[in-house]
């Protein structure tokens, strides 16, 4: 699983110009899920990302997580996140999950954010063309990959 982890002032997800989700302060999450994802790595990005520290404390010192700050978390699947450019000029995207592996994953992993304590997760909807609006913060843009945790 890769995750990119944005914090945020605020974000939301439009599909067809309807607001499928929204978040105030916390997370924007680009999620990628490849072949060998499971509940394992499910497990290990949630509580890397519940506790990862990265908000700022009364010193200004990135030092609070998400669930210090009470933060929110939007939820994004991105399948390009498994994109592999090596050859030639068109992305190959056969490193990403097919969806039916990929779209249980990535409720399991909102799901699993819940139970972490994270008060509020959204998500936009799987498979569908997304408008992802972020007021990224800081700016703070983290990568992270359960192949590396």
């Amino acid at each position: 699983m890769r995750a990119i982890l944005q914090r945020v002032q605020q974000g939301h997800v439009t599909v067809n110009d309807q607001i499928v989700g929204q978040v105030g302060c916390g997370y924007v999450i680009l999620l990628g899920i490849t072949h060998d994802d499971g509940l394992p790595e499910v497990r290990k990005l949630a509580e890397k990302t519940a506790h990862l520290r990265v908000f700022e404390d009364e010193q200004g010192k990135m030092n609070r997580s998400v669930l210090d700050v009470g933060g929110e978390i939007l939820v994004i699947s991105q399948f390009t996140l498994y994109a592999d450019a090596k050859k030639g000029r068109r992305p190959s995207f056969t490193q990403a999950a097919a969806p039916a592996q990929a779209e249980p994953l990535v409720a399991q992993f909102v799901e699993a954010l819940h139970q972490l304590g994270v008060q509020k997760v959204e998500s936009g909807v799987f498979g569908a063309h997304m408008l992802v609006h972020i007021e990224n913060d800081g700016p703070v843009t983290i990568i992270l990959d359960t192949a590396m945790l």
